[in-house]
C-alpha cells in the first residue's frame, strides 16, 4: 500500500540563515537565467505564497487545503498534518528571502507557528498526523463525514515537519533554542529496526510508516524503496545520530531479481561500507534509472529540494533525477500524447484524490497511472495506444519540481497549462490538478504541493536559499559521505 493511501486509511481507521550567502546551482544543473523567466517566476511565487497564506490559520498552522470555488473566497479546510505546517514554514523562509514578505513580518509568523507546534500533543517526541488547525486539538472525527481518526506517528509527516522546523531555526536566530529543545525529543531510533542478517526480513535495517499510539501498534510494512520521500527521514536521522548510517545501504535501489516488480532489474551486487548491497536499476526507453515505489515527480525530486543530492552524488542521483524528468515528459507527449506532462499525487479534478505517476518508473507492479482510470503499461509488452490512456491528470507542482532539470520544459509546460485550460488563477497561483482530457481544473490547492511550489520556486530563484541547515553539521559529516560513496548502476 503506498504512503498516501496508507496514510489516508490511517486518518479515517479505515486501516541564522544568512540571505546573501546562498550555495551555487547543484552541479549538472540548468540554473534559470534572470531573463526571460526570472519575473514570470517570482509572480508565480507571489501567488503560490498567497495560497498558502490563505490556507494559514489564526495559530499559524497551513491547514491540508483550500477550496477554490467557495463563495466568498478560498475555504480552508479544518485538519492540518505535520507535512502540511512544514510545508508553510519553509515557504515563509523563502518568501522573506525573495523579498515577498519583511524579515521582521518573517520573524513574526515563523514564532506564532513554532508556538503552536509547541503546544500540539506529541508522543515519543513526535507529531500526530492529524490536528484541528483552528484549535490546535487532536483530531478523532474526519471534518465533514464523522469518521474516527485513529491517532497515528509518521515517520515521513514528521520528516517534513522537522524539515521545515530545521530552516526556520536557520532563518531565526532567536527561535534556535526553542527548536531545538524540540528536535532533541524527536529520536528516529523510534521507528527503525535494525537489521539482523539472520532473518533480514524481519529486521531489515529500515523505518516503520509509523505507530498507532493507542495501541502502540506499528504499521505492517517498512519503508523500503531508496528513491521514494521518507528517505527524508532517513537523512535527517542519519545526521543526528539517532540512525545509523548504514541503514542508507539498506534501503533497495530496486528490489532483487525473482521478486514481483514493474521490471525484472539489471544490475549487480557490490559492497559498500562492508554492506552487501543490490545495485539495481531499471531500463525505460534506453535509459537506466533508479525507480520509485509508484512513478511520481514527488518521490523522486521533493528531497533534492532541500538536500543538495545532485550536488553531492552527481553520477548516481543527479543523473537518475535528470533521466526520471525525462521520463515523465516523453510519457506524457509521446506515449499517452496528452501534449502536457508532470504526474504526480494530487487532487482529482472531478473530486476525490489519487495517486498518479508514470507507472514504468516504479517498482511497485500497476502502480501510479497517469489517469484517472487508470492505464498500466506491462514492461516487454506493446504500449497500449494513447486512445486507451483517458481522463490523463498534469499536476503542476510536478513540472516545478522538473525546473532543475528540465527548466525550458517545465516553463513552457506550465504556461500552456495556464493557456489552454485556465490552470493559474490569479493571486493565488496554480490550481491542484488539469484534467488535459476533458479540460476541467480542479476546484482545490493542497498545501502539500503548494508547499513544493514555492521550495522549488525558491531553489530557481535563489540557489540554496532553503538549503543551508542541510549542508552543514551532520548532513555534511555523515550524509554527504554516504551520497560521494554511492555509485548507482546507470
Amino acid at each position: 500500500m503506498d504512503r498516501r493511501t496508507f496514510l489516508t486509511a490511517a486518518g479515517t481507521g479505515a486501516a541564522a540563515l544568512s540571505l546573501g550567502a546562498v550555495a551555487a546551482p547543484p552541479a549538472g544543473a540548468a540554473p534559470l537565467g534572470r531573463a526571460p523567466d526570472h519575473q514570470l517566476l517570482l509572480r508565480w511565487f507571489r501567488d503560490t505564497y498567497r495560497s498558502i497564506e490563505a490556507m494559514t490559520t489564526g495559530l499559524g498552522l497551513a491547514v491540508d487545503n483550500i477550496d477554490m470555488s467557495a463563495p466568498g473566497g478560498p475555504l480552508p479546510s479544518r485538519q492540518t498534518s505535520p507535512t502540511n505546517i512544514g510545508c508553510g514554514l519553509w515557504s515563509t523562509v523563502a518568501a522573506a528571502g525573495l523579498g515577498v514578505i519583511s524579515d521582521a513580518t518573517m520573524r513574526r509568523r515563523l514564532d506564532l507557528t513554532v508556538r503552536s507546534v509547541e503546544r500540539l500533543e506529541r508522543h515519543h517526541g513526535f507529531w500526530l498526523n492529524w490536528y484541528d488547525a483552528h484549535d490546535g486539538s487532536v483530531l478523532t472525527e474526519w471534518p465533514g463525514t464523522g469518521d474516527p481518526v485513529r491517532p497515528f506517528l509518521s515517520s515521513v509527516d514528521n520528516a517534513w515537519l522537522i524539515t521545515g522546523l530545521r530552516i526556520a531555526a536557520d532563518a531565526a536566530p532567536a527561535l534556535r533554542p526553542r527548536i531545538a529543545r524540540l528536535l532533541a525529543e524527536a529520536d528516529w531510533s523510534y521507528y527503525y529496526t535494525p537489521y539482523d542478517p539472520a532473518d533480514p526480513v524481519a529486521g531489515p535495517g529500515q523505518l516503520r510508516g509509523g505507530f498507532w499510539t493507542d495501541t502502540e501498534e506499528p504499521t505492517g510494512h517498512h519503508y523500503g524503496a531508496l528513491n521514494t520521500e521518507p528517505r527524508m527521514a532517513s537523512y535527517l536521522g542519519i545526521a543526528d545520530g539517532s540512525l545509523p548510517p548504514d541503514h542508507y545501504w539498506h534501503l533497495l535501489r530496486t528490489m532483487v531479481p525473482g521478486n514481483g516488480q514493474e521490471q525484472e532489474p539489471r544490475g549487480s551486487y557490490v559492497a559498500m561500507d562492508g554492506i552487501r548491497v543490490w545495485q539495481g536499476h531499471y531500463t525505460h526507453r534506453g535509459r537506466k534509472i533508479v525507480p520509485t515505489w509508484g512513478g511520481s515527480m514527488f518521490e523522486a525530486l521533493m528531497v533534492p529540494l532541500f538536500v543538495p543530492e545532485p550536488e553531492w552524488s552527481p553520477q548516481s542521483w543527479g543523473r537518475t533525477h535528470r533521466r526520471y524528468v525525462r521520463g515523465q515528459i516523453e510519457h506524457g507527449t509521446q506515449e499517452a500524447e496528452y501534449g502536457y506532462w508532470g504526474f504526480s499525487p494530487a487532487n482529482i479534478p472531478e473530486g476525490g484524490y489519487q495517486e498518479y505517476g508514470v507507472d514504468a518508473l516504479g517498482m511497485q507492479i500497476d502502480g501510479y497511472a497517469s489517469n484517472t482510470d487508470r492505464t498500466y503499461t506491462t514492461d516487454g509488452a506493446p504500449l497500449p495506444p494513447a486512445s486507451a490512456f483517458t481522463n490523463g491528470v498534469v499536476t503542476p507542482h510536478a513540472s516545478f519540481l522538473a525546473l532543475p532539470y528540465a527548466p525550458a520544459e517545465a516553463v513552457a509546460n506550465l504556461r500552456a497549462l495556464d493557456r489552454d485550460f485556465g490552470a493559474y488563477h490569479e493571486g493565488y497561483g496554480f490550481r491542484d490538478s488539469v484534467n488535459v482530457s476533458t479540460g476541467r481544473v480542479s476546484d482545490y490547492q493542497l498545501a502539500l504541493d503548494q508547499g513544493m511550489i514555492a521550495a522549488a520556486l525558491a531553489q530557481a530563484l535563489r540557489p540554496g536559499l532553503l538549503q543551508r541547515p542541510f549542508r552543514t553539521g551532520g548532513f555534511r559529516s555523515r550524509v554527504r559521505p554516504l551520497l560521494a560513496k554511492e555509485r548507482f548502476s546507470i
